[in-house]
């Protein structure tokens, strides 16, 4: 008991931290989430259902919703193959590869907006070579998931990358040793172990993109019923005045974006406890 007690006053100030931690999450989190919610309950059934369930509005929350969902599941095969060439191999430009991950991180959504668009519209860089195969990225659907697979990646590599660096490449060797082929050896040695990384890089990419909209409302267009995301709608409403409106769409944009982290985060649980 006296050996427990050393050690957690070997630094010494729990409650005062705790309560600096309580009183930021509180301030940070708490307080205006709970005031959103709050004001949403003002509203009457019959007006809260009616902003929510408008055509506008169910296909903003389709292009929304499906397009991260696409975007965090690019962003989980590629940003995982990513990390294990950063940290697997060695190669002339490792270093800058390494430095541009992050380079959604500093650059200003807006910025990466017009880059996209710059790269991406028909008469683009890229796009003009594009519209040669029929294939149009600006001002689609396709867009959107561009932009959101953009500002998706850096969380699944940086999630992925500390893990494989703590992953001894003994372990691959010693399986192989014992007779395991590659498939068997990512299957039972690999895959386990970089798991529950997987799953927070996937819930962090998901819901960066779901909130997204700098990046998205310049390579967009913004058409209605096609290419409107859900956050434009609710800038869209509050400039219009229409709080309720607007606090409607984003309650439940914030309730399925919880339930599915929830989700997400508790098959991360039940994976670590499968594993020991």
């Amino acid at each position: 008991m006296s050996i427990t007690l050393a050690r957690r006053r070997v630094i010494p100030g729990f409650g005062l931290t705790m309560g600096f931690t309580l009183l930021y999450m509180g301030l940070i989190f708490l307080v205006p989430v709970g005031a959103f919610l709050l004001y949403t309950t003002t509203m009457s059934w019959d007006t809260f259902w009616h902003a929510v369930t408008q055509r506008q509005v169910v296909a903003s929350y389709k292009l929304s919703f499906g397009g991260s969902l696409i975007a965090a599941t690019i962003n989980l095969f590629f940003g995982a193959l990513l990390a294990w060439v950063l940290v697997r191999y060695r190669f002339p430009g490792k270093r800058l590869i390494d430095a541009l991950v992050d380079l959604p991180f500093a650059l200003p959504t807006a910025v990466a907006g017009i880059a996209l668009v710059t790269l991406y519209a028909s008469t683009g860089w890229v796009g003009q070579y594009l519209e040669l195969f029929g294939v149009r990225v600006a001002y689609t659907q396709l867009g959107v998931v561009v932009a959101l697979t953009y500002i998706g990646l850096p969380f699944v590599v940086r999630t992925v990358q500390p893990v494989l660096e703590d992953l001894e490449a003994e372990w691959e060797e010693a399986s192989a040793s014992l007779g395991a082929d590659r498939f068997t050896t990512i299957r039972r040695v690999i895959f386990p172990a970089l798991f529950p990384a997987l799953l927070t890089g996937y819930a962090l990419a998901f819901a960066r993109a779901l909130g997204e909209y700098g990046s998205v409302v310049f390579i967009s267009g913004n058409l209605p019923f096609r290419t409107e995301i859900t956050p434009l709608l609710i800038v869209a409403k509050a400039e219009q005045y229409d709080y309720h409106g607007a606090a409607a769409i984003g309650t439940v944009m914030l309730v399925v974006a919880f339930a599915m982290l929830l989700v997400i985060n508790g098959l991360q649980w039940w994976t670590s406890r499968r594993h020991g």
